[in-house]
Protein backbone atom coordinates (compact mmCIF):
# COMPACT_ATOMS: atom_id res chain seq x y z
CA UNK A 1 0.00 0.00 0.00
CA UNK A 2 0.87 3.71 0.04
CA UNK A 3 -0.49 5.76 2.93
CA UNK A 4 -0.25 9.45 2.90
CA UNK A 5 -0.81 12.13 5.32
CA UNK A 6 -0.25 15.83 4.66
CA UNK A 7 -1.70 19.23 6.18
CA UNK A 8 -0.41 21.68 4.44
CA UNK A 9 -1.39 25.52 4.97
CA UNK A 10 -0.53 28.25 2.31
CA UNK A 11 -2.26 31.45 2.85
CA UNK A 12 -6.05 30.93 2.19
CA UNK A 13 -5.44 27.43 0.92
CA UNK A 14 -5.34 24.09 3.13
CA UNK A 15 -5.19 20.85 1.87
CA UNK A 16 -5.79 17.86 4.76
CA UNK A 17 -5.30 14.53 3.33
CA UNK A 18 -5.16 11.10 4.82
CA UNK A 19 -5.34 7.93 2.82
CA UNK A 20 -4.08 4.72 1.66
CA UNK A 21 -4.38 3.40 -1.71
CA UNK A 22 -2.77 0.63 -3.28
CA UNK A 23 0.66 0.23 -4.58
CA UNK A 24 -0.38 -1.52 -8.19
CA UNK A 25 -2.75 -0.51 -10.50
CA UNK A 26 -3.50 3.33 -11.74
CA UNK A 27 -4.63 5.33 -9.27
CA UNK A 28 -6.39 8.67 -9.86
CA UNK A 29 -6.71 11.45 -7.98
CA UNK A 30 -9.80 13.41 -8.82
CA UNK A 31 -11.45 16.80 -8.42
CA UNK A 32 -11.79 20.46 -9.77
CA UNK A 33 -9.31 23.18 -10.54
CA UNK A 34 -8.15 24.00 -7.06
CA UNK A 35 -8.78 21.31 -4.81
CA UNK A 36 -5.38 20.26 -4.10
CA UNK A 37 -4.27 17.27 -7.09
CA UNK A 38 -0.56 18.86 -7.91
CA UNK A 39 -0.30 19.86 -4.28
CA UNK A 40 -1.01 16.21 -3.20
CA UNK A 41 1.27 14.84 -5.95
CA UNK A 42 3.97 16.88 -5.74
CA UNK A 43 4.35 15.83 -1.83
CA UNK A 44 4.26 12.39 -2.64
CA UNK A 45 7.35 12.99 -5.24
CA UNK A 46 9.22 15.03 -2.30
CA UNK A 47 9.31 18.56 -5.04
CA UNK A 48 7.66 20.01 -1.69
CA UNK A 49 8.82 19.47 1.76
CA UNK A 50 6.17 19.59 4.47
CA UNK A 51 6.99 19.08 8.21
CA UNK A 52 3.63 18.00 9.00
CA UNK A 53 3.66 14.74 6.63
CA UNK A 54 4.14 10.74 6.90
CA UNK A 55 4.44 8.99 3.65
CA UNK A 56 5.09 5.55 3.44
CA UNK A 57 5.44 3.25 0.10
CA UNK A 58 5.22 -0.33 0.49
CA UNK A 59 7.50 -1.23 2.88
CA UNK A 60 10.24 2.40 2.98
CA UNK A 61 9.38 5.34 5.12
CA UNK A 62 9.73 8.30 2.74
CA UNK A 63 8.81 10.49 5.67
CA UNK A 64 7.99 11.10 8.73
CA UNK A 65 8.25 13.31 11.54
CA UNK A 66 12.55 12.48 11.96
CA UNK A 67 13.13 11.35 8.10
CA UNK A 68 12.91 12.73 4.84
CA UNK A 69 14.01 11.02 1.64
CA UNK A 70 14.66 13.61 -0.99
CA UNK A 71 12.86 13.18 -4.57
CA UNK A 72 16.12 12.12 -6.61
CA UNK A 73 16.48 9.15 -3.54
CA UNK A 74 12.91 7.86 -4.10
CA UNK A 75 12.57 5.31 -6.94
CA UNK A 76 9.81 7.21 -8.72
CA UNK A 77 9.02 8.95 -12.07
CA UNK A 78 7.26 12.01 -12.61
CA UNK A 79 5.53 13.43 -15.70
CA UNK A 80 4.55 17.37 -15.31
CA UNK A 81 1.93 18.75 -17.43
CA UNK A 82 4.35 19.78 -19.81
CA UNK A 83 6.53 17.54 -21.57
CA UNK A 84 10.18 20.18 -20.40
CA UNK A 85 12.23 17.99 -22.30
CA UNK A 86 15.83 19.20 -23.23
CA UNK A 87 15.98 21.61 -26.33
CA UNK A 88 19.60 20.86 -27.40
CA UNK A 89 19.65 17.13 -27.00
CA UNK A 90 17.44 14.72 -29.34
CA UNK A 91 14.68 12.36 -28.14
CA UNK A 92 17.27 9.41 -27.92
CA UNK A 93 19.58 11.69 -25.54
CA UNK A 94 16.53 12.93 -23.65
CA UNK A 95 15.81 9.20 -22.75
CA UNK A 96 19.06 8.59 -22.35
CA UNK A 97 19.82 11.11 -19.76
CA UNK A 98 17.27 9.52 -17.14
CA UNK A 99 18.60 5.65 -18.29
CA UNK A 100 22.57 6.23 -17.60
CA UNK A 101 22.12 7.98 -14.38
CA UNK A 102 20.33 4.51 -13.07
CA UNK A 103 22.30 1.56 -11.49
CA UNK A 104 22.08 -1.20 -13.75
CA UNK A 105 21.40 -3.27 -10.84
CA UNK A 106 18.13 -1.08 -10.30
CA UNK A 107 17.42 -1.11 -14.21
CA UNK A 108 13.85 -3.46 -14.44
CA UNK A 109 12.79 -0.99 -18.15
CA UNK A 110 15.48 -1.18 -21.05
CA UNK A 111 15.47 1.98 -22.91
CA UNK A 112 14.35 -0.01 -26.00
CA UNK A 113 11.35 -1.12 -23.87
CA UNK A 114 10.12 2.26 -23.14
CA UNK A 115 10.83 3.72 -26.82
CA UNK A 116 8.77 0.63 -28.25
CA UNK A 117 6.14 1.26 -25.38
CA UNK A 118 5.52 4.72 -26.01
CA UNK A 119 5.98 4.15 -30.25
CA UNK A 120 9.14 6.49 -30.60
CA UNK A 121 11.42 4.58 -33.05
CA UNK A 122 10.86 6.94 -35.72
CA UNK A 123 11.33 10.39 -33.35
CA UNK A 124 14.87 9.23 -31.87
CA UNK A 125 16.89 11.50 -33.98
CA UNK A 126 14.62 14.04 -33.91
CA UNK A 127 14.57 17.46 -31.39
CA UNK A 128 11.91 18.72 -29.10
CA UNK A 129 11.49 21.51 -31.24
CA UNK A 130 10.65 19.30 -34.18
CA UNK A 131 7.88 16.95 -32.16
CA UNK A 132 3.74 17.56 -32.23
CA UNK A 133 2.56 18.32 -28.31
CA UNK A 134 1.74 14.68 -28.53
CA UNK A 135 4.80 13.32 -29.42
CA UNK A 136 6.86 15.35 -27.06
CA UNK A 137 4.36 14.60 -23.91
CA UNK A 138 5.22 11.02 -25.16
CA UNK A 139 8.70 11.30 -24.90
CA UNK A 140 8.16 12.82 -21.60
CA UNK A 141 6.50 9.74 -20.72
CA UNK A 142 8.91 7.55 -21.92
CA UNK A 143 11.71 9.41 -20.09
CA UNK A 144 9.66 8.98 -16.79
CA UNK A 145 10.12 5.40 -17.15
CA UNK A 146 13.92 5.31 -18.40
CA UNK A 147 14.60 5.85 -14.86
CA UNK A 148 13.01 2.21 -14.24
CA UNK A 149 10.55 3.76 -11.71
CA UNK A 150 8.88 1.95 -9.08
CA UNK A 151 5.87 4.42 -8.91
CA UNK A 152 5.08 6.64 -11.78
CA UNK A 153 3.16 10.20 -10.97
CA UNK A 154 1.15 11.83 -13.93
CA UNK A 155 0.14 15.34 -13.25
CA UNK A 156 -2.41 15.94 -16.25
CA UNK A 157 -0.67 14.99 -18.08
CA UNK A 158 -2.64 15.59 -21.62
CA UNK A 159 -4.23 18.83 -20.35
CA UNK A 160 -2.59 20.74 -22.97
CA UNK A 161 -3.48 18.31 -25.58
CA UNK A 162 -6.05 18.65 -28.57
CA UNK A 163 -8.19 15.58 -28.75
CA UNK A 164 -6.74 13.54 -30.90
CA UNK A 165 -3.59 13.10 -29.48
CA UNK A 166 -5.14 12.37 -26.04
CA UNK A 167 -6.89 10.05 -27.52
CA UNK A 168 -3.76 8.40 -28.56
CA UNK A 169 -1.71 8.80 -26.14
CA UNK A 170 -4.43 7.28 -23.71
CA UNK A 171 -4.22 4.12 -26.14
CA UNK A 172 -0.30 4.52 -24.95
CA UNK A 173 -0.98 4.68 -21.16
CA UNK A 174 -3.38 1.72 -21.74
CA UNK A 175 -0.96 -0.14 -23.11
CA UNK A 176 1.61 0.63 -19.81
CA UNK A 177 -0.91 -0.33 -17.73
CA UNK A 178 -1.51 -3.53 -19.44
CA UNK A 179 2.69 -4.78 -19.64
CA UNK A 180 4.27 -2.92 -17.05
CA UNK A 181 3.73 -3.63 -13.37
CA UNK A 182 4.20 -0.12 -11.72
CA UNK A 183 1.62 1.52 -10.15
CA UNK A 184 0.65 4.70 -11.04
CA UNK A 185 -0.93 7.87 -9.15
CA UNK A 186 -2.55 9.91 -11.88
CA UNK A 187 -4.01 13.26 -11.58
CA UNK A 188 -6.64 14.54 -13.61
CA UNK A 189 -10.03 16.76 -13.98
CA UNK A 190 -10.74 15.01 -16.91
CA UNK A 191 -13.85 12.30 -16.38
CA UNK A 192 -13.69 10.71 -19.22
CA UNK A 193 -9.29 10.07 -18.74
CA UNK A 194 -10.41 8.87 -15.15
CA UNK A 195 -12.96 6.38 -16.70
CA UNK A 196 -10.91 5.13 -19.39
CA UNK A 197 -7.79 4.82 -16.76
CA UNK A 198 -8.58 4.44 -13.74
CA UNK A 199 -8.55 0.98 -11.42
CA UNK A 200 -8.69 3.24 -7.99
CA UNK A 201 -10.50 6.33 -7.46
CA UNK A 202 -9.45 9.66 -4.72
CA UNK A 203 -11.53 12.32 -4.56
CA UNK A 204 -10.86 15.45 -3.71
CA UNK A 205 -12.54 18.11 -2.54
CA UNK A 206 -11.48 21.72 -1.09
CA UNK A 207 -8.68 20.10 0.20
CA UNK A 208 -9.63 17.10 1.58
CA UNK A 209 -10.09 13.53 0.55
CA UNK A 210 -13.59 13.12 0.41
CA UNK A 211 -13.63 9.18 -0.23
CA UNK A 212 -11.57 6.61 -2.02
CA UNK A 213 -12.09 3.27 -3.59
CA UNK A 214 -12.84 1.15 -6.78
CA UNK A 215 -13.50 3.25 -9.69
CA UNK A 216 -16.37 1.25 -9.96
CA UNK A 217 -17.84 1.82 -6.66
CA UNK A 218 -16.95 5.29 -6.25
CA UNK A 219 -18.82 6.11 -9.75
CA UNK A 220 -22.21 4.47 -8.17
CA UNK A 221 -21.86 6.01 -4.72
CA UNK A 222 -25.29 7.71 -4.43
CA UNK A 223 -23.68 10.13 -1.65
CA UNK A 224 -21.25 11.70 -4.00
CA UNK A 225 -20.87 14.00 -6.77
CA UNK A 226 -19.68 11.57 -9.03
CA UNK A 227 -23.38 10.01 -9.50
CA UNK A 228 -25.24 12.99 -9.54
CA UNK A 229 -26.27 15.36 -12.19
CA UNK A 230 -26.66 14.61 -16.02
CA UNK A 231 -23.13 13.11 -16.69
CA UNK A 232 -23.68 10.25 -14.00
CA UNK A 233 -22.40 6.84 -15.21
CA UNK A 234 -21.36 3.25 -14.18
CA UNK A 235 -18.38 1.30 -15.40
CA UNK A 236 -18.71 -2.11 -16.25
CA UNK A 237 -15.85 -5.24 -17.11
CA UNK A 238 -17.12 -7.24 -19.50
CA UNK A 239 -15.64 -10.20 -22.11
CA UNK A 240 -15.65 -10.22 -25.75
CA UNK A 241 -17.01 -13.50 -26.81
CA UNK A 242 -18.84 -13.26 -30.00
CA UNK A 243 -18.42 -10.80 -33.71
CA UNK A 244 -21.85 -10.23 -35.65
CA UNK A 245 -19.87 -9.80 -38.94
CA UNK A 246 -23.53 -9.50 -40.92
CA UNK A 247 -24.56 -6.54 -38.47
CA UNK A 248 -21.08 -5.47 -37.55
CA UNK A 249 -21.37 -6.17 -34.04
CA UNK A 250 -19.63 -6.94 -30.77
CA UNK A 251 -21.18 -9.18 -27.88
CA UNK A 252 -19.82 -8.81 -24.31
CA UNK A 253 -20.43 -10.81 -21.33
CA UNK A 254 -20.48 -10.09 -17.45
CA UNK A 255 -22.03 -11.43 -14.88
CA UNK A 256 -25.49 -9.51 -15.64
CA UNK A 257 -26.02 -10.63 -18.99
CA UNK A 258 -24.65 -9.83 -22.67
CA UNK A 259 -24.11 -6.65 -24.09
CA UNK A 260 -24.52 -5.71 -27.67
CA UNK A 261 -21.92 -2.77 -28.98
CA UNK A 262 -20.68 -1.77 -32.05
CA UNK A 263 -18.36 -4.14 -33.42
CA UNK A 264 -14.75 -3.65 -32.36
CA UNK A 265 -11.65 -5.72 -33.54
CA UNK A 266 -11.28 -6.76 -30.01
CA UNK A 267 -9.62 -10.64 -29.66
CA UNK A 268 -12.65 -13.22 -28.24
CA UNK A 269 -11.62 -13.44 -24.89
CA UNK A 270 -10.60 -9.88 -24.45
CA UNK A 271 -11.63 -8.04 -21.26
CA UNK A 272 -12.77 -4.08 -21.84
CA UNK A 273 -14.20 -1.51 -19.79
CA UNK A 274 -17.92 -0.28 -21.08
CA UNK A 275 -19.79 3.34 -20.26
CA UNK A 276 -23.20 3.36 -19.52
CA UNK A 277 -24.68 6.83 -18.74
CA UNK A 278 -27.23 7.05 -16.49
CA UNK A 279 -29.48 9.06 -18.69
CA UNK A 280 -29.03 6.37 -21.33
CA UNK A 281 -30.85 3.90 -18.78
CA UNK A 282 -34.75 3.78 -18.56
CA UNK A 283 -36.70 1.05 -16.18
CA UNK A 284 -39.40 -1.39 -17.13
CA UNK A 285 -41.11 -3.78 -14.83
CA UNK A 286 -41.62 -6.20 -17.41
CA UNK A 287 -38.64 -7.43 -20.03
CA UNK A 288 -39.72 -5.16 -23.15
CA UNK A 289 -39.79 -7.11 -27.06
CA UNK A 290 -41.18 -4.69 -29.48
CA UNK A 291 -38.33 -2.32 -29.16
CA UNK A 292 -35.30 -0.95 -30.65
CA UNK A 293 -33.12 -1.27 -27.62
CA UNK A 294 -30.39 -4.53 -27.20
CA UNK A 295 -29.42 -4.47 -23.82
CA UNK A 296 -31.80 -5.23 -21.30
CA UNK A 297 -30.85 -6.70 -18.19
CA UNK A 298 -32.88 -7.86 -14.80
CA UNK A 299 -32.11 -5.72 -12.49
CA UNK A 300 -32.63 -4.89 -8.65
CA UNK A 301 -33.46 -1.57 -7.20
CA UNK A 302 -31.14 -1.28 -4.84
CA UNK A 303 -31.22 3.02 -3.49
CA UNK A 304 -32.92 5.64 -4.75
CA UNK A 305 -31.56 9.05 -4.25
CA UNK A 306 -33.17 12.68 -5.10
CA UNK A 307 -31.22 14.44 -8.09
CA UNK A 308 -32.59 18.12 -8.63
CA UNK A 309 -36.39 18.73 -7.91
CA UNK A 310 -37.38 16.62 -10.61
CA UNK A 311 -35.45 13.53 -11.01
CA UNK A 312 -33.91 10.82 -9.29
CA UNK A 313 -30.95 8.73 -9.62
CA UNK A 314 -31.76 4.64 -9.23
CA UNK A 315 -28.49 2.45 -8.52
CA UNK A 316 -29.44 -0.89 -9.93
CA UNK A 317 -28.16 -4.56 -9.12
CA UNK A 318 -27.53 -6.37 -12.50
CA UNK A 319 -26.16 -9.56 -11.49
CA UNK A 320 -24.17 -8.02 -8.62
CA UNK A 321 -22.62 -5.23 -10.79
CA UNK A 322 -24.20 -1.70 -10.34
CA UNK A 323 -25.24 0.34 -12.94
CA UNK A 324 -27.29 3.93 -12.49
CA UNK A 325 -30.82 4.90 -13.83
CA UNK A 326 -31.77 8.84 -14.13
CA UNK A 327 -35.48 8.98 -14.62
CA UNK A 328 -38.18 11.65 -13.33
CA UNK A 329 -39.60 11.69 -9.61
CA UNK A 330 -43.02 11.11 -11.46
CA UNK A 331 -41.51 7.78 -13.14
CA UNK A 332 -40.14 6.38 -9.98
CA UNK A 333 -43.74 7.04 -8.63
CA UNK A 334 -45.80 5.49 -11.43
CA UNK A 335 -43.65 2.24 -11.25
CA UNK A 336 -43.49 1.76 -7.70
CA UNK A 337 -39.94 2.05 -7.49
CA UNK A 338 -38.13 0.57 -4.14
CA UNK A 339 -35.06 -1.10 -2.97
CA UNK A 340 -35.67 -4.61 -3.65
CA UNK A 341 -38.01 -4.55 -6.46
CA UNK A 342 -37.27 -6.45 -8.83
CA UNK A 343 -37.16 -4.91 -12.63
CA UNK A 344 -35.42 -4.26 -15.88
CA UNK A 345 -33.16 -2.18 -17.13
CA UNK A 346 -32.53 -1.00 -20.77
CA UNK A 347 -29.67 0.57 -21.83
CA UNK A 348 -30.17 2.59 -24.89
CA UNK A 349 -26.83 3.33 -25.45
CA UNK A 350 -23.38 1.78 -24.34
CA UNK A 351 -20.04 3.03 -25.35
CA UNK A 352 -16.54 0.50 -25.09
CA UNK A 353 -13.56 2.50 -23.77
CA UNK A 354 -11.09 0.85 -26.16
Amino acid sequence: MIEAKFKIKRDDFSLHADLCIPAHDVTAIFGPSGCGKTTLLRSIAGLDQHRQGYLKFRDSNWQDSDNFVPPHHRPLGYVFQEASLFAHLNVRDNLNYGFKRTPQSAQTIKLEQAVELLGLEHLLTRKPTNLSGGERQRVAIARALAVSPQLLLMDEPLTALDQTSKQEILAYLESLHNQLDIPIIYVSHSADEVARLADHLVLLEEGRVKASGSIGEMLTRLDLPLAQGNDAEALIEATVVEHDEEYKLTYMEFSGGRFTVAHKNLSIGKTARLRVLARDVSITLEHQNDTSILNIFPAIVEEINEDGISQVTVKLLVGGVPMLSRVTRKSASVLGLKPGKQVYAQAKSVALLA
